[in-house]
């Protein structure tokens, strides 16, 4: 793909670039998440040395199988490093948006858990469970998940961008919008943003302001004036339904 997918998480495929890691209506009160404060509990102890570097070669193969698109091998391998190295979170986040790649929602919404429950604050986590709640269709959760995340690091684009997208499917379309531009501040050079803004313009009755900021992504990269390639925007947190909304503005262009 020309643009960089943020699934956004898509959003996570560049946020953990080492790994080749995405109104109108009344918003539902949001869940309990329980990252709200740290746990209590003793931290274990640091893994020793060599359990850091065999953890980091069961990482790197892990990464192996999933590029290869063998899930299994991939997660047996991911839980095996933080078993060996419970205390680095940058690899249990790996396993838990592997596991929501392999589409197993729940243990990747677990584990993603128990790392905020670790660190409350951690950026990668509260990105990476914010879009496996957007696209599991926990609207509720992704907004709060994501607002979190924003809050913590202002310039955190994958917050925006997949907020827009949560917002427009609770049609609350000004904090959409609000977020969106602030997505394609962030990211000018990316698609996604871009579409995702002119997707809300579109809904909001704003078609003009929807026709032209689809444009943009038209100029950053061509494929989006076919209507068989939007079908890759699922990979980007795009529920099916935005999807063919979205065909429709590129219709009327």
């Amino acid at each position: 793909m020309n643009s960089r997918s943020k699934y956004r998480l898509t959003g996570i495929i560049i946020y953990f670039v080492s790994w080749n890691i995405v109104g109108c209506s009344k918003v539902v009160s949001p869940p309990n998440i329980p990252y709200s404060s740290p746990s209590p509990t003793l931290p274990a102890s640091p893994a020793s040395p060599t359990a850091k570097i065999n953890a980091a070669k069961l990482r790197q193969l892990g990464l192996q199988y999933r590029q290869q698109g063998r899930y299994t091998e991939a997660i047996t391998s991911l839980e095996k490093a933080t078993s060996l190295e419970p205390q680095n979170l940058s690899g249990q986040v790996l396993l838990g948006w592997t596991l929501h790649l392999a589409g197993r929602e729940t243990p990747a919404i677990t584990v993603l858990q128990n790392v905020l429950e670790k660190d409350a604050n951690y950026i990668p986590a509260l990105n990476a469970l914010g879009i496996v709640y957007l696209v599991s269709g926990n609207l509720s959760a992704a907004v709060t998940t994501h607002e979190r995340a924003r809050k913590l690091k202002s310039d955190n684009e994958i917050a925006y961008y997949n907020l827009t997208l949560a917002y427009h499917r609770l049609r609350q379309y000004d904090l959409a919008i609000a977020r969106g531009k602030q997505a394609t501040v962030l990211e000018p050079s990316n698609p996604h943003p871009w579409v995702a803004l002119a997707l809300v313009y579109w809904e909001k009755g704003m078609k003009k302001q929807a026709q032209q900021t689809y444009y943009r992504a038209v100029q950053l990269d061509s494929r989006y004036r076919q209507s068989a390639f939007l079908s890759h925007l699922k990979q980007a947190g795009f529920s099916l339904e935005q999807i063919e909304t979205t065909r429709k503005i590129l219709d009327n262009i």
